[in-house]
């Protein structure tokens, strides 16, 4: 079974957010600000599409940084991710992902 590199299962690698920091492209961070701005309503900049990834140190996008309630969850639980905890086939949290994304849920449940 493949490392996470996420806290929620998805792989932080296919995000345009994480391709744009790491390839230092600013034309597709552009991109995503555009996209996300209009996908949330809310204000997103270039220069807030900066990840290096969930669980690395460095950067994170805002939303990822602060606001993701599945990364706070982990955190305020000293995990390094909802891999193996109790509540996961129910948590409300995660949800969205673990029923939408057959990978992501694979990666948590070890299967």
């Amino acid at each position: 079974m493949e490392k996470l590199n996420s806290c929620c299962g998805l792989d932080c690698k296919s995000c345009e957010a994480y391709k744009a920091t790491q390839s230092d492209d600013d034309s597709l961070r552009e991109k995503v600000a555009k996209e996300w701005s209009e996908l949330n309503q809310v204000t997103i900049t270039k220069e807030m599409i900066n990840c290096d990834g969930c669980l690395a140190n460095g950067r994170k996008t805002p939303f990822c940084d602060s606001l993701c309630p599945i990364r706070q969850c982990v955190i305020s639980k000293s995990k390094e991710s909802c891999k193996g905890c109790e509540s996961l086939e129910k948590c409300e949290k995660i949800k969205m992902i673990i029923s939408s994304n057959i990978e992501a849920k694979k990666r948590l449940l070890g299967e």
